[in-house]
Parts: C-alpha cells; sequence; structure tokens
C-alpha cells in the first residue's frame, strides 16, 4: 500500500461540530457528546422511566451530574436520548417524537423546538443512526433507507440516504432534502456515519463494493456528491465509511496557512474482523483527499477495532468493543512521532466483565476521552472518562452511570386487589399483593440485571419459606416467611469463566439443597447449594459459594428432580460434557453434596433436530390410572414439538414408552401432572407468536394409557399472551403468561379449564405474544404464599383470594 505522510507540528484544532458518536438502539452510553465543560450522555431504551440526557460537568477533579434532560412530554421508554450532537450552544436530540432541539443559556439547556421525521423516514430505515450539525444545518443519517424509487424501497437491502433540515430566519427548523449517494447500490448503508468537515460534509457508505465501503464528499447547501475516496487496498468486507471523525485546519510542515483537514475513518470488518482503521488528508480546499496511512493494532478476528474512532491533538483512537481479554474491548491510541503515527498505548479501564463492549462509541475533545460500555452492568451500560497525565497518558478519571432502572418496591402491607382491577400499578383479578422486589433489590451490584426461572424451598426444622431466585448473573435467596416484608440473604454468583448474563438459570430442591443449572453458560455446570446455610446469616446480604458443582455436564436449559428417588435429570445439555443428545441426562443425586452421573436417555423421534432434545420434564414415581407402570419412575418431556413419556426406573437401560404430537406445534416448552397424574397441562410457547392461534393455547392429555396419549382438549386463554411455565396444585393451574402475568386456572374439570384469578406483573406491556414480562411461578408452599418472577420486573409475592380450594 502507498502510504502519503505528512510530518504533523501543531495540535488539531476542534472540528466545526464537536465529535458525537452512538450506538443505534443502545443504552445508557450509546450516545455521547463532549461540549466546552461538560458530557452528555444519552438513554434512550429505558424499562420504567422516560429517556433522557444525563449532563456531567467537572466540579474539581471529578465529573457531576448537572442535569438530567428529558422530553417535554415525556412517555416510559420514549427513545429520548437515541442520539445526541452539538453544535456551539445549541443541542439536538433524537427521540420517538422526532428531533429535539435545545438551547443553552449560561449552564442551563432550554427547549427550543422539536422537528419532526419526514413522513418516509422510518425506523425501518434506521433514521437517526447517525447525526451532525453546524451552523444551521441538521443532517440525520437512515443507512436502511430505499434509493427514492419504488423498486429501491422494495429491495430487502437499501441504499440508504440523509435527511438535511435547515434553520430559517424566525429560528424555526424544517425538512430541506434528501440526500442520496449518485451512484447507489443496495446494502452501501449511505448515512452510517456523518461528519462535517470545513465547508463540505463527509459520509460513509460501509455496505458499498461487497462491504469494502467508502465516503462520499458532499457539498453543502448543494447537497450533490463532489468526490468519492476508499482505501487503496480495501477489500470486501472491510466496512470502511463506518465511523468517521474529521478536524479542520490541522497544520502541516511543508504546506500552506490554509491547513490541512484530517479525516479519521473506521474499517472495523478489516483484518478479518481485527479491525483497524484509516486517515486521510486533504490539502486547502479541494476535494482530492489522499490515504496518509492504515491503522491496525494487534488482536483477534472478533475485536472491531474502529467502531468507534476519534480524534485529539497528535492522538488517534479506535476503540475495538468486542475484544477479549480480562477487560472486554479496549481503545488502542496512536501517536504521531516524526512522519509515522505508531502505536502508543492500549487503554482499558479499571474494571471491566466479559460483554461490556468498552470501546463501543469513543469522543474526544480538549484532552478529555469519553468511552462507552454499552453491554457493562448487564446491558445498562457506563461511560469511562480518561484525562491525559503529566507523562501524555491517558488515565481514568471517572466512571459514569445513570441510576438503576426499575420498578419502587412494595413492601410493609398486603395492597388488595381493588375494585378497579389493579394492586398498586398492577392489574389484578382476585390475587392480592403481598411485596414486590425489582432485580436490583435481590442484587449485591445488579444493576440491569434481569429475573428468570424461581424455586422455592420451606425449611423443614424452621418452617421459613424461601424464594430461590435465578438472575442472568446469579441465584438470589430470599426469606419470605413474613411475605409483605421479604429480606434479601444473599446471592450466589454464576460458575467463573462463562459467557455473560446467561439468560436462562434454572434452580430445583432435593434434601435441604439447591441444584442450579444455566444454558448457554459455557462450563457452568451444575452448582449445589446447601439451603441450611440461610438459617444463620449475619450481616445479610452476603455473597455465598457453591457446596459442590457437577461438572459431567456444561451448559442446561433446566433441571428437572425427582424427590422421591433422589435423582435429578438435566434436559437441554450443551456446550461441552456430555449432553445426552439435549435429553434427560440422569444424575444420582442421593447424596446430596456427591451427584454422581447415572446414564442418558433420548428419543430421537422427537425434538427439532431428532436427537430427543428436551426443553422440560416431570419426572414422578407413577400413581396413575395406567397400573402397568404403578410405582415406575415415569419421566413426560416437552420436547420441542412433542410430548415424550418415559420409563426410567432402570438408568441403564430407560424404555421410550411414547410420543405424542398435537395440531400445529410453535414450541413444545414445559408442563405438568394433575394430582392424580391422569391429566398432563402442558404449554407451547410459540404457537402465538407464530399466529396459528389467536389466544394464549394450553394442551391437555388424557394418560390413561402412558403408551397412548390422547389429547383430551386446547383450552384458551382470555389474552393472545405467549404461555411459559405452569404448576398444579390441587385443582389449580399457576401459569407465567408473559406479558399477560400469572394466571390462576380452575382445572376441576379437565376438560373445561377456567380462568379464576390473574396478576399481571408486567403492566407496561400490551396483553400479546412475546418473551417479555412474567417468567415463572412457584406455589408450593404451605402457607398459600405464591412467588412469581418477571424479567426487568423482579421478585412478587401474591396470593390467592379466599383460597377455599382444596389442594
Amino acid at each position: 500500500m502507498r502510504v502519503f505522510k505528512l510530518t504533523l507540528i501543531l495540535a488539531l484544532l476542534p472540528a466545526a461540530a464537536p465529535a458525537t458518536v452512538w450506538a443505534q438502539g443502545g443504552g445508557y452510553g450509546g450516545s455521547v457528546a463532549i461540549g466546552t465543560d461538560e458530557i452528555l450522555v444519552g438513554e434512550p431504551n429505558n424499562s420504567f422511566r422516560p429517556g433522557g440526557v444525563y449532563v456531567y460537568r467537572r466540579s474539581g477533579v471529578e465529573w457531576q451530574q448537572a442535569a438530567r434532560l428529558e422530553s417535554p412530554s415525556p412517555e416510559r421508554g420514549d427513545g429520548f436520548g437515541a442520539g445526541v450532537t452539538l453544535a456551539g450552544s445549541r443541542l439536538f436530540v433524537i427521540g420517538d417524537e422526532g428531533i429535539h432541539v435545545y438551547g443553552r443559556t449560561g449552564a442551563e439547556w432550554r427547549h427550543e423546538a422539536v422537528i419532526e421525521a419526514p413522513a418516509d423516514a422510518t425506523p425501518a430505515m434506521q433514521f437517526g443512526a447517525s447525526m451532525a450539525a453546524s451552523g444551521d444545518w441538521l443532517l440525520v443519517g437512515a443507512p436502511a433507507a430505499g434509493g427514492g424509487g419504488r423498486r429501491a424501497q422494495q429491495q430487502q437491502r437499501s441504499p440508504g440516504a440523509i435527511y438535511a433540515f435547515s434553520r430559517g430566519a424566525n429560528g424555526t427548523w424544517s425538512a430541506s432534502t434528501r440526500i442520496t449517494a449518485a451512484e447507489r447500490a443496495a446494502g452501501d448503508a449511505f448515512g452510517s456515519a456523518i461528519d462535517f468537515i470545513d465547508d463540505r460534509v463527509l459520509v460513509g457508505a460501509p455496505g458499498a463494493h461487497e462491504g469494502a465501503g467508502e465516503v462520499h464528499v458532499i457539498s453543502p447547501g448543494e447537497w450533490r456528491s463532489v468526490a468519492v475516496f476508499r482505501p487503496e487496498a480495501g477489500e470486501p468486507g472491510d466496512a470502511f465509511g463506518s465511523t468517521i471523525d474529521a478536524r479542520t485546519r490541522a497544520r502541516v510542515a511543508n504546506r500552506s496557512d490554509d491547513g490541512n483537514d484530517l479525516a479519521l475513518i473506521g474499517a472495523p470488518g478489516s483484518g478479518d474482523g481485527s479491525g483497524g482503521g484509516y486517515l486521510f488528508i486533504r490539502n486547502g480546499r479541494s476535494d482530492r483527499w489522499q490515504e496518509w496511512t492504515p491503522l491496525a493494532a494487534t488482536g483477534t478476528p472478533a475485536d472491531r477495532l474502529g467502531s468507534a474512532v476519534a480524534l485529539d491533538g497528535n492522538d488517534i483512537l479506535l476503540g475495538a468493543p468486542m475484544g477479549r481479554g480480562p477487560a472486554t474491548g479496549w481503545v488502542q491510541v496512536f501517536r504521531l512521532g516524526g512522519a509515522d503515527w505508531q502505536a502508543a498505548q492500549r487503554i482499558t479501564p479499571d474494571t471491566t466483565d466479559p460483554g461490556d463492549a468498552f470501546g463501543t462509541t469513543i469522543v474526544a475533545r480538549d484532552g478529555i476521552v469519553a468511552v462507552g460500555a454499552t453491554g457493562m452492568d448487564h446491558g445498562a451500560g457506563s461511560v469511562f472518562v480518561f484525562e491525559r497525565d503529566a507523562s501524555n497518558a491517558w488515565q481514568q478519571r471517572a466512571l459514569l452511570k445513570s441510576p438503576p432502572d426499575v420498578l419502587a418496591k412494595v413492601t410493609g402491607g398486603e395492597v388488595k386487589c381493588g375494585e378497579d382491577g389493579t394492586a398498586e400499578l398492577f392489574p389484578c383479578g382476585d390475587v392480592e399483593l403481598l411485596s414486590m422486589l425489582s432485580p436490583t433489590d435481590v442484587s449485591l451490584d445488579g444493576r440491569g440485571t434481569r429475573m428468570n426461572d424461581i424455586w422455592g424451598w420451606t425449611d423443614p426444622q424452621t418452617g421459613r419459606e424461601y424464594a430461590l431466585a435465578g438472575r442472568v448473573d446469579a441465584t438470589a435467596f430470599i426469606d419470605i416467611t413474613d411475605p409483605v416484608n421479604p429480606v434479601f440473604l444473599g446471592e450466589l454468583p454464576q460458575t467463573p469463566g462463562g459467557p455473560p448474563s446467561p439468560t436462562w438459570r434454572d434452580i430445583k430442591v432435593y434434601r435441604d439443597h439447591a441444584y442450579i443449572v444455566a444454558d448457554a453458560a459455557g462450563a457452568h455446570g451444575m452448582q449445589v447449594f446447601d439451603l441450611t446455610q440461610l438459617r444463620n446469616v449475619r450481616n445479610a446480604p452476603v455473597r455465598f459459594e457453591p457446596t459442590a458443582r457437577y461438572t459431567e455436564m456444561n451448559s442446561a436449559h433446566n433441571i428437572v428432580i425427582n424427590e422421591e428417588t433422589g435423582f435429578a435429570y438435566s434436559v437441554g445439555s450443551s456446550a461441552g460434557g456430555e449432553t445426552c443428545g439435549g435429553g434427560l441426562h440422569m444424575i444420582d443425586i442421593r447424596e446430596p453434596a456427591n451427584p454422581k452421573f447415572a446414564g442418558c436417555f433420548a428419543d430421537p423421534q422427537t425434538g427439532r433436530a431428532s436427537t430427543g432434545y428436551s426443553h422440560d420434564a416431570q419426572c414422578v414415581v407413577y400413581r396413575g390410572p395406567d397400573e402397568r407402570f404403578t410405582g415406575h419412575e415415569i419421566c413426560l418431556g416437552s420436547n420441542e414439538n412433542s410430548l415424550s413419556i418415559a420409563d426410567v426406573t432402570d438408568k441403564q437401560n430407560p424404555v421410550a414408552l411414547s410420543r405424542a404430537a398435537y395440531p400445529n406445534p410453535g414450541y413444545t416448552h414445559q408442563g405438568w401432572l394433575t394430582d392424580d397424574q391422569r391429566y398432563f397441562f402442558m404449554n407451547d410457547e410459540g404457537d402465538e407468536l407464530a399466529g396459528t392461534v389467536e389466544r394464549t393455547r394450553t394442551i391437555v392429555w388424557d394418560l390413561a394409557r402412558l403408551d397412548d396419549p390422547k389429547l383430551h382438549t386446547e383450552f384458551m386463554g382470555t389474552t393472545s399472551a405467549s404461555d411459559h411455565n405452569l404448576y398444579v396444585r390441587g385443582n389449580l393451574m399457576y401459569q407465567s403468561n408473559y406479558r399477560a402475568g400469572l394466571r390462576i386456572i380452575d382445572i376441576s374439570d379437565p376438560g373445561n379449564p377456567v380462568e379464576v384469578g390473574y396478576f399481571d406483573t408486567a403492566p407496561y406491556l400490551p396483553d400479546e405474544p412475546g418473551f417479555s414480562g412474567t417468567w415463572s411461578n412457584y406455589p408450593f408452599f404451605p402457607s398459600g404464599t405464591v412467588i412469581v418472577s418477571s424479567s426487568r420486573e423482579g421478585l412478587f409475592v401474591v396470593k390467592k383470594r379466599d383460597t377455599g380450594v382444596v389442594f
């Protein structure tokens, strides 16, 4: 590659608009800007509060929050803060309502206007993926927009466009024009990055030329392309033009006083994905941009160096948010030495965890660098602030975070389900709210954490009742003996070394021990925890250690336990070890802290991959109507596309008894037997989402003969929400229906179930198909208390009104 080299002798002056960058769809830290005395951080994707822009200003050596900006008409999760950019004393903020304009007077930002997005600018076009402002112009990128013609709009991958807005003499902002590349093709992603540079605008099109990428030079006002440039050695997949930071009037030796403009361009796909960037230069006001130097650093094919870029003084900074290592993500600093740019420092924060995505965003100005880590704290996000020390090295000075985005806890007294059909803000029917704790309330440091599965334990010695609540990062233990005043006792973190925040965790109990597995969690294994430790916890909450760990399997979707026989069954096992095809991985736990592998069972005629994969199961000592199997250990598997019934009495010789399908399966998920073991109620997690049923469908099997299950009925619920875990106690079925909450069904007549109560844990969500909201429930406490887990909302302790039902 021919390299154009010059000697830079003076620091770069600020660009026309302060550097601004964001990752579309990101949370806190996905959009960042630096002004003359402040750092602004957007947080658009909230669950329980409006989006916002946090304003931080220096107080002594510390950065402190000075304000939080919201839309004039704020609403929960309104997207406000998805993008921020500064132009002098004017701030532009992208939100669902459009683009908000703020003006600064003194130290205060005041809302001035809302610029409505053009009618043809839709979210599908990624309107707002980039933004830049200068003077009376605002440009907003829509890299998935069509090229203007009907045919282009219909293409699966559109060429992209930019929308220009202008400020009139009366101060009113309005749409001016729609800018597209002169030569365009589907997938160019024109508008992915934008930056004003003196008398021109640079626009990235990283998808052009089979993903090699290019940068267009646009003439403002005329809004036409006057030049296009790309690296000499660019290759398909480089994604050159994904990110841009331009600086004007950098003085270069042997050049006129007109100065030289620099453009730092990210190419995160180069080097087979290790990534990098390029520095281009132009002299004076010509439109001829010359390649100065390629920029790369030692990394791995997944690092994506160049996903964010910034220039400050004689430093170039490239972010590698996917970088592996003790601190996930890093920023490479290149510094001019003589005529060459050399790798000078690799910036990593004081503390990060895998998946934090440090380096997703980088903004630099006047010796301050703000680096976004959008994956930190389970996706809540953060921003690290660095400043130069006496040796010119970048040192971490601050870590900026938003408060946890959670619902306020409810404790101290029972909240009746009122005549208006609510308890607090939660819709309900004949179910009382005893208490509610957010995921943060049941976590030692769980900003951003989410809940998943749940189980319970009643201490046989003391009679105290405990919730064993799964989180994406740990298992939490909560004493709910006084159900209106639950006490968080502590947590057992996930096995170290695995991927961050596995979505699925499952817990079951045998002889005062909890058995915990996690899916998509690497070599997590099965954790064993002696629950008697909860009897005398001092200085709660505390961080516990596992009592033992079973390592014959790595990840698993669920753990099933037959408390009568002392056998556990890992199902959906994966990621190494003995997976048993994803079927029943049988474990002898009769010595609770010394689990032993006992065998496998899988019916290859079931499961989507024909391996016998079981998503969940129930295993019992059989006492049902089919007397041929009385006393046998029977497992009923929900195997993705069918019901699988097996006799596992002999662990070395398990026998498939039957398999059964039903109409229009979406995803056969989980089920539970009636107390007399005659009927099996089973949920399908995918049929509502697939649109094959209009309302929540529960499959009811008649198991008069275990070798010939019959479809007894299909019970249709009162909403269209996706159903998840269900359990049966006496004549009631307790079903967690994601967005519709806990539904309680009277199954006295299995052929004609009737809903008799409900409690919606996610009142902000419509009761429709989808995977957010309540995950699971546990209705087996002697007290009649029912615990319910809800992913973002937390732990709910509830009770059915008038519990005169015979259990």
